[in-house]
């Protein structure tokens, strides 16, 4: 969707944003978007005619910017000050939630006279608090200090008419009949009266249904009902209301509605979001009389909760649903959405943090727990942490009720397997984690699942490299001189690693440099003067030759001038930075070398074969198909903006308009793609209007639901059999067929041995499936009892805090930042220090992309202060109106005070010091 959709868009649907948004509550998220006085101008407007008048305003400054990114921004900010309903109804240009409130909003407000006299805001505030934002709370609570109950509970209804929270409505009564209030009775008569339990509007209303866009996650559903071509605005969840499963959904849904704890093994594309839909519903309805249900659903990626979230709540939409990602959980009172709604959708690690400090008791809370993608079940991973609480409970004896478990997946792997007895030892430890004594798959109705799910056929193309490479000569000429130079600053330079055959350009180089960087950190030498100069020098030298190992990773992929601008960008960094001697003997180097290498790059002769080859496989697709959808698959996000740059640059693909998908997640070079952005992405790739070319890295190969493609590309893009598995399950389209394009014969050969794992696998599960289940159930206490024993014994061993203090010297230039004793943790997983003589240490700069992030403001980013270093420390935050610095770990080597041993941790949980809490008075 362009800008100016988006812009007449919001202009439609403006009558819903004012009348929900105070804008005043989104203003310092949107600081970097608005002038000055426009932000004043609409605080003004609120002090003197309130919300709506100022969201008028804000929304016509809004609607004027012209800038790029306006959008997101906006997005941005509505999730950040927690107006989720508006957020959620924008994304999906769906208001229907919000248009269902209005009937609440009237009576609320018909009854506000009543509300003032009868309520206690201060006793429902705490049993409400997720229906209105962070600061609506405060600001109640201080009208309730400084002008009376009565102008608290007035500001609440205030409040309440405006919430987008679709369950504030249930979460109020909730609050009432617990405090017994006599103000109920009324509010429910009088919901009943008015009937709001009905459908308030008509599948053709056009204000919300006429450009409702939702993913459906298998065309194929379609079928039931012998309609291939429905229109875009039917969601999967209304249409499964309306179909009767297909006889293998069925099955596999079986062992599940027989109250069996269950994996469901089935491919990608047959429909397990409607198995789990089925399996929710019966188990709803079919409980003992006295036991309510309750179930969780857990997504392992916040794009997958999110459409889950969507589909659930519109399945079961007479029953609570809600869901709490990590993107919201900082707003939202967990124990009170899980006791007040019937459904909750979760990614698990909000799950394993509330049960680690007691706010959800314990698992008995539940009565059925699903696991989507549950082959993640494993080590330390969230799911895995979940079900150590389940089975400490099972094994421990307790009398409670443990709740069912469901676990969904499209290959349940086999691990390092190298025949099917280690294949099926592999999966009973995957049944044991689950506590799963059934594997359900398709067996009597198999060739129906064949009919609607089609395996694409698998083709490899062995595409070979270029015969020369000036561009890598050259490259490679600097990083031996780089070696060199590191090698007259220390004698034993190439000893720190001993990993042998690494070529540059290569992962095996860039392991080695990664080691040899880590060493050179904490290396030391008897003058301190000497090992500072040292360390710092070997530091930058180990730097440049990861950037070159990097840069000639990209040319090998891609075009030689994407791995050319990747090292200019880093060259102009480093002159912006502590630029001392060795760096400019660095960068001397390599400006030398720049015209050369832009000459090389530029030279049409020197374009990658792979390149052409994914030219030759594009052109004929789409002209035997003009319609054809492609997913390609890479390894890395720059490889993915390289080859979008490159698609657009060439006049016979640029029909594609290649969009990206990649994480949310932070790398060196990149902080990822947010939410909002990877929901329009998919949403623009689903709907056939702007891309017929999604390139994604592994985000998209698991778990998330996308529109039938009938092409999937896998360049130089190659992992387990399960990654196998979900990758090929994105082609879903009849005639639809997976390529691998690659110029490494080791790469063909692994996809080979994961095809025949495959197989090992499929043969493994039908053993099991054979087996006496008495037998089975056995093998697993087994296993569950062997991982507990381990699991208490690590538990048991836990290192008691070292109490010793530490010095926290820079990790580049060895300068004393300061000691472990004047580190404070800030909300238990952020790290500031307390005082004077630290503040004088570092230097701050103004952050590149200052924004919120959960309840702190970034506002600038912190570097060590000697001019010749400015090592990156961390960033300074606003917390609580009050400014302090933020420090991360892997900038720092740790030295003992009383040995002198240095090390350098990764992560905080590395670093074994006593944790003390900050408080505010302690910083000066």
């Amino acid at each position: 969707m362009t800008a100016e959709q988006q812009r007449k868009n919001l202009e439609a649907f403006g009558d819903y944003v004012t009348r929900i948004l105070d804008p005043t509550y989104i203003l310092s998220y949107m600081s970097s978007w608005f002038r000055e006085e426009q932000i004043q101008y609409i605080q003004a407007e609120k002090n003197n005619k309130g919300a709506l008048e100022a969201a008028s305003l804000f929304l016509k400054y809004l609607l004027q910017l012209q800038e790029d990114g306006w959008f997101r921004g906006f997005l941005d900010a509505l999730s950040h000050a927690g107006y989720s309903g508006l957020h959620e109804a924008i994304v999906n240009w769906n208001f229907k939630k919000i248009e269902q409130l209005e009937q609440h909003r009237s009576l609320l407000k018909r009854l506000q006279p009543l509300f003032k006299d009868k309520i206690d805001p201060i006793e429902i505030l705490p049993e409400i608090s997720d229906c209105i934002i962070k600061q609506e709370y405060e600001e109640i609570m201080q009208v309730c200090t400084n002008r009376g109950k009565m102008a608290g509970a007035e500001k609440l209804v205030e409040c309440l008419t405006r919430s987008d929270k679709e369950n504030w409505p249930k979460t109020l009564k909730l609050a009432l009949e617990y405090g017994d209030n006599e103000f109920s009775k009324l509010w429910m008569a009088e919901e009943d009266a008015k009937g709001v339990e009905t459908e308030y509007l008509e599948e053709d209303y056009v204000g919300t249904s006429s450009i409702h866009i939702v993913y459906r996650e298998e065309p194929e559903c379609q079928n039931l009902s012998q309609n291939s071509c429905l229109p875009a605005e039917v969601s999967l969840a209304k249409l499964c209301s309306q179909l009767k499963p297909r006889n293998y959904q069925l099955e596999l849904a079986s062992p599940a509605m027989n109250g069996k704890n269950t994996i469901i093994c089935a491919p990608t594309g047959c429909g397990k979001t409607f198995v789990s839909l089925l399996i929710c519903e019966h188990h709803l309805k079919t409980l003992p009389q006295g036991r309510k249900g309750k179930v969780v659903f857990f997504a392992n990626h916040v794009p997958v909760y999110e459409q889950q979230k969507s589909v659930f709540s519109e399945y079961f939409e007479k029953l609570g649903v809600t869901g709490i990602s990590g993107a919201t959980a900082e707003n939202v009172p967990v124990k009170q959405v899980v006791e007040n709604n019937d459904i909750i959708i979760l990614t698990p690690q909000i799950l394993v943090n509330n049960l680690k400090d007691g706010t959800i008791p314990s698992l008995s809370v539940f009565t059925l727990m699903i696991f989507d993608e549950c082959h993640n079940t494993r080590k330390q991973h969230p799911y895995n942490k979940i079900m150590f609480y389940y089975l400490d409970q099972k094994l421990g004896g307790s009398s409670e009720l443990l709740p069912q478990v469901i676990g969904m997946t499209a290959s349940v792997g086999v691990g390092d397997a190298k025949n099917t007895a280690e294949a099926v030892e592999h999966i009973c430890r995957l049944c044991a984690c689950l506590d799963a004594s059934v594997i359900a798959t398709v067996k009597e109705n198999l060739e129906e699942l064949q009919q609607v799910v089609y395996t694409p056929q698998k083709i490899f193309r062995k595409v070979e490299s270029r015969s020369t490479n000036r561009f890598k000569c050259v490259v490679s000429q600097l990083m031996r001189e780089t070696e060199s130079q590191a090698k007259g600053i220390f004698e034993g330079f190439e000893n720190l690693c001993q990993l042998q055959n690494r070529e540059f350009g290569t992962q095996k180089y860039e392991q080695w440099i990664v080691e040899v960087h880590k060493a050179c950190k904490v290396f030391q030498l008897p003058d301190k003067d000497e090992e500072s100069r040292i360390c710092k020098a070997l530091y930058l030298c180990t730097s440049h030759l990861r950037k070159y190992n990097d840069a000639l990773i990209i040319s090998e992929h891609a075009q030689m001038k994407d791995a050319l601008e990747y090292l200019l960008n880093f060259f102009n960094d480093v002159r912006t930075a502590g630029f001392d001697e060795t760096e400019q003997d660095l960068t001397r180097r390599f400006d030398e070398k720049v015209k050369e290498l832009e000459s090389i790059s530029m030279d049409p002769g020197n374009e990658n074969p792979k390149l052409k080859e994914l030219f030759l496989v594009l052109q004929e697709e789409y002209h035997l198909n003009p319609e054809t959808k492609t997913i390609l698959f890479v390894k890395t996000r720059a490889l993915a903006d390289a080859l979008k740059k490159w698609i657009e640059e060439n006049s016979q693909l640029g029909f594609l308009k290649p969009a990206i998908l990649t994480g949310h997640g932070k790398t060196s070079q990149d902080t990822g793609m947010t939410l909002p952005a990877q929901k329009y992405v998919l949403e623009a790739f689903g709907s056939n209007r702007d891309h017929n070319i999604l390139i994604a890295t592994s985000v998209a190969d698991e778990g998330i639901d996308i529109a039938q493609c009938n092409l999937v590309i896998l360049y130089e893009y190659v992992g387990n059999v399960i990654k196998m598995i979900q990758t090929r399950g994105r082609g879903r389209a009849r005639g639809s067929k997976c390529l691998l394009l690659t110029s490494n014969a080791d790469v063909i050969e692994k996809e080979n041995i994961n095809m025949y794992k495959e197989k090992m696998m499929n043969e493994s599960i039908i053993e099991l499936q054979a087996w006496d289940e008495a037998k089975f159930k056995e093998k697993l206490l087994h296993l569950q009892n062997a991982e507990k024993f381990i699991r208490d014994s690590q538990q048991n061993s836990k290192p008691i805090p070292d109490k010793k203090n530490k010095k926290l010297l820079c990790g580049k230039c060895k300068t004393l930042a300061c000691y472990s004793s004047d580190i404070r943790t800030v909300k238990d997983s952020h790290y500031t220090v307390i005082g004077n003589s630290f503040q004088k240490s570092f230097v701050i700069k103004p952050h590149p992309k200052p924004k919120r992030c959960g309840d702190f403001d970034k506002t600038g980013k912190i570097f060590c202060a000697r001019p010749d270093c400015s090592h990156d420390w961390g960033i300074r935050a606003k917390v609580n109106a009050l400014e302090i610095p933020l420090i991360k770990i892997q900038s720092f080597v740790v030295e003992d005070v009383e040995t002198g041993k240095q090390t350098n941790p990764s992560k905080w949980k590395e670093f074994n010091f006593e944790k003390i809490p900050f408080e505010a008075t302690q910083m000066s």
